[in-house]
């Protein structure tokens, strides 16, 4: 690294010493760059801590899961620009997760910068030879791009930027970038950096993957992830003072309780920033402060999102311990609520009434299978179990035949000819949004275990609306992302849902408190 002191002020410097100073890329990512502060003041680029840390660790392959604003963005497009400039015939791509931010990202960050470096760079060194709005081409070979789709070819160095949104919004264009340009850049660097917005698609799994990965403390691949959480307690900007913010009881107990998991101090002022911020901008809202500010990486994945139709819902299970370890009650008879999807895609729940509580014990998936599948998967459940089944509800289309069909049998017909009994077919709901709200009611009463229900959940978290592009907005219809069937399965239930609580004996006004499993 660059000696403090071995050159002077970059305005005070000859032509000679400066380049002698080019040569060194640390000297260059800390003297050379002009950005824009985020009071909108021109500065020179100097990384902070959290900046300094992910350029001494950048691996082959990065993903950055990060609280807002923590400036990964900027350095990373610095680190880029800087390649382009200094490597001749670097191929390098920005991808953001629409065309607006592509090209704010143009303008703003990297045109920026380049426009503010000393003429002799500009004008002699590297001068512009194509400049337009998805692509800058230097005539020393090198180019970049910056769009919002994804692109082939040969990447010396990618970044994807609030990928989670990408994924989130647009799941077919993030998979898109994630089988066409992460192969592109395989033999370059990758840095994948976003906000974690939910706990299912693409980018989380690949969080999970790299945060095994660390634990695991195993030796890095070039094509393994290496991560590299932000948090917010880290930025020395977020903080305010602290005689100006009423923090309560519960407040200073959640920073003492994060202060033991992240093994460093919380203080005051730090303290005094998140209340403020929570209470002013997210209406005291937990969750979001969780998806925006994180204070570690679990806590990222307990996201509540505007575009997930259970994410509260969930979110409330999580706080209150409802998805956990639920055992099976020999004495009860267990249920099944099933969706019969388009190229029968089928998801069963399985489920016992115990008093007020309906407890999921199971959940059986599948794609185009028969239904002797499903039904050989439910008797070999219920046989290592000792359990005996109940009824199985099944939605309205499994009592239809094909058009022209008469003579075939129903799906239901099917089952019973299969040994399955006490079959009842749900009716249709005339209003899905309304049954969905039902769902959102009915889940106040449901325990779920973690493990046997873990693809099941995993489905709930994925439950989506669709996002509008135009209009920039979620659309209150039902996302096709293969998480649907899992949702539609449960909704059988909360549309029956006084039919079995009364079956059980238990009526919701005799609810006082918790009961014993």
């Amino acid at each position: 690294m660059v000696q403090e002191g071995r050159y002077p002020p970059l305005h005070e410097m000859t032509e000679v010493q400066l380049e002698e100073a080019l040569k060194d890329p640390h000297w260059r990512l800390r003297n050379l760059y002009k950005i824009k502060d985020k009071d909108g003041d021109t500065v020179t680029f100097k990384p902070n801590e959290v900046q300094d840390r992910f350029i001494d660790r950048l691996w082959y392959r990065n993903l950055v899961p990060k609280a807002r604003q923590r400036g990964f963005s900027t350095a990373v497009q610095i680190i880029m620009l800087d390649r382009c400039l200094f490597v001749p015939l670097s191929d390098t791509a920005v991808i953001a997760q629409d065309k607006d931010t592509a090209k704010k990202i143009r303008n703003s960050k990297i045109k920026f910068a380049y426009d503010r470096l000393p003429p002799v760079i500009r004008h002699e060194m590297v001068p512009l030879v194509v400049d337009n709005v998805t692509e800058l081409r230097w005539d020393n070979g090198s180019v970049m791009t910056v769009s919002a789709s994804a692109r082939g070819g040969t990447l010396d160095f990618l970044h994807v930027s609030e990928y989670g949104i990408k994924c989130l919004r647009d799941p077919e264009g993030a998979r898109e970038i994630q089988e066409g340009s992460f192969p592109a850049a395989e033999k370059g660097i990758i840095v994948v950096e976003s906000t974690v917005e939910s706990n299912y698609g693409i980018f989380a799994d690949m969080v999970r993957q790299a945060q095994a990965q660390e634990l695991s403390g195993r030796k890095l691949s070039r094509l393994d992830f290496r991560l590299h959480f932000a948090s917010w307690w880290d930025a020395a900007e977020y903080e305010i003072d602290p005689e100006l913010v009423a923090i309560s009881p519960q407040d200073h107990a959640y920073f003492s309780r994060m202060e033991t998991t992240i093994g460093r101090e919380i203080g005051p002022r730090k303290r005094a920033w998140y209340v403020a911020k929570r209470d002013s901008e997210y209406g005291g809202a937990n969750e979001k402060m969780w998806r925006q500010y994180p204070t570690t990486l679990e806590e990222a994945f307990q996201v509540a999102t505007d575009g997930l139709w259970l994410a509260e819902q969930l979110a409330r299970a999580r706080r209150e311990g409802r998805i956990t370890r639920v055992p099976i009650n020999a004495g009860l008879p267990v249920n099944t609520f099933w969706d019969i999807g388009t190229d029968d895609d089928t998801a069963i729940w399985l489920h016992q009434q115990v008093g007020p509580r309906d407890h999921w014990v199971g959940f059986i998936e599948g794609a185009s299978e028969p239904p002797s599948y499903y039904v050989r998967q439910l008797n070999e459940w219920a046989g290592n179990r000792g359990a005996s089944f109940g009824t199985h509800y099944l939605p309205h289309d499994a009592d239809r035949r094909l058009p022209g069909g008469e003579h075939l049998k129903t799906y239901a017909d099917q089952l019973n000819d299969l040994g399955l009994r006490n079959i009842e077919i749900v009716a249709r709901t005339p209003d899905v949004t309304q049954a969905i709200d039902q769902l959102r009611e009915d889940f106040t009463n449901y325990w779920l275990d973690e493990e046997a229900c873990k693809a099941g959940i995993a489905h709930l978290d994925g439950f989506s609306k669709v996002w509008n592009g135009r209009l920039e907005a979620w659309s209150p219809q039902i996302a096709k992302n293969g998480h649907q069937h899992a949702a539609d399965a449960l909704r059988q239930k909360a549309q029956i849902a006084h039919i079995l609580r009364a079956s059980s004996g238990w009526k919701r006004k005799r609810k006082t408190g918790a009961m014993g499993v």
